[in-house]
């Protein structure tokens, strides 16, 4: 079996890999996000992506790296973890009723041989209209300030999501029809990885 790397502490994302039959080892990039610049949300969580699995690539052998990034576009502004309650509670109250990008970057390194692919993915976020006191109890819980756009879809911020168009893996922060594309592209083929199922029990 190929060891599998994912260059991320986002138990989402690890939950997601698990969940399909994979077993990586969560390796940090240490990357730091402040000191990468692109001019769209779109091709800057691509180069965070590759930044990162580059990052983890350069400290393994004979693995394949997998880095992600994601970030919500509003108004054309990128959203990513909030700094301040009161700059979540902003946003938020901003999106009522309205739709946001939630863009993903992916990039995967198969440090064999060197080769990596990559690929962004969108989904269009449909925000319900939660009231102010219902804002603020979502922050008071402090899930919102440890994700991109102060938001989750599969814990308490679900209940103010009225929808998705696209992909709701990518908004957990990885997409699986990507990371399928990517090593196809890499000359992979995404069973030959999966662990056997005995081993997974338990996980799920």
């Amino acid at each position: 079996m190929r060891r599998i790397v994912l260059a991320s502490s986002s138990p989402a994302r690890l939950h997601v890999l698990r969940q399909a039959g994979l077993d990586p080892t969560v390796m940090v990039s240490g990357v730091d996000e402040e000191a990468v610049s692109a001019p769209s949300v779109s091709q800057l969580v691509g180069a965070l992506a590759r930044a990162k699995a580059a990052a983890v690539a350069a400290r393994v052998d004979d693995a394949l790296v997998i880095g992600c990034d994601s970030l919500l576009e509003f108004d054309g502004q990128a959203q990513g973890k909030p700094v301040t309650v009161e700059q979540a509670a902003g946003w938020w109250r901003a999106r009522c009723g309205r739709t946001g990008i939630l863009h993903t970057g992916h990039c995967l390194i198969d440090t064999s041989t060197g080769q990596e692919a990559a690929e962004v993915a969108e989904t269009v976020i449909c925000f319900g209209s939660p009231t102010e006191a219902e804002i603020r109890a979502y922050l008071g819980t402090d899930e919102p300030m440890q994700v991109a756009g102060a938001f989750t879809i599969e814990g308490l911020g679900g209940w103010f999501v009225d929808g998705l168009d696209g992909d709701a893996g990518n908004v957990l922060g990885l997409s699986l029809p990507v990371l399928r594309r990517l090593l196809l592209k890499l000359g992979l083929s995404i069973t030959d990885l999966w662990i056997p199922s005995e081993q997974r029990h338990g996980w799920i």
